[in-house]
Order: C-alpha cells, then structure tokens, then sequence
C-alpha cells in the first residue's frame, strides 16, 4: 500500500472519527436540555471524575504533554499547507 493510500484511510477514519464525536455531543446537549439536571448531573461528574483519573494514572509529565501539544499544532499545521498546495 502506497503511502499515499494510508494517508488516505487515516484521514478518512479521522474524519469519521470526528463526526462520530460531535454527534455524541449533539445528542448529549440534546439530553441535557430535555432531563433535569438531578438526572445528567452526576452521570457528567462521573465522566469528568473517570477522564481525571485516566490522566494521571498515564503518569505523563506536563513537560511531554505540552511537546505533544505542540508536535500535533505543528503536523496539523503541515497538513493545512499540504491541503491548500502550499
């Protein structure tokens, strides 16, 4: 397989990925605004809670996260260039 064909499949499972995540997030807001807040309350601070959990057990510093930040902004910015021919 052609790099070029990767490139493809992975921003193509990207992109599903995405729309993917922003429709869990339209049906999410559309819960929120039908259900009392007694009701999705503690469901989302459960959420939160697991998210912040997860993070620190990774055991990763501030320092590589900020490098990984900061490679992801530069590869995003690499392939805006690509995509508009510059």
């Amino acid at each position: 397989m052609s790099d070029s064909n990767q490139f493809d499949r992975l921003a193509s499972k990207q992109e599903q990925n995405r729309e993917d995540r922003l429709e869990g997030i339209r049906r999410w807001v559309e819960y929120i605004q039908e259900q009392p807040p007694e009701e999705w309350g503690s469901q989302q601070n459960r959420l939160v809670n697991t998210q912040l959990e997860s993070a620190r057990e990774t055991g990763l510093s501030v320092d590589h996260e900020q490098r990984v930040r900061s490679f992801a902004a530069g590869a995003s910015e690499d392939l805006s260039d690509d995509e508009s021919g510059s």
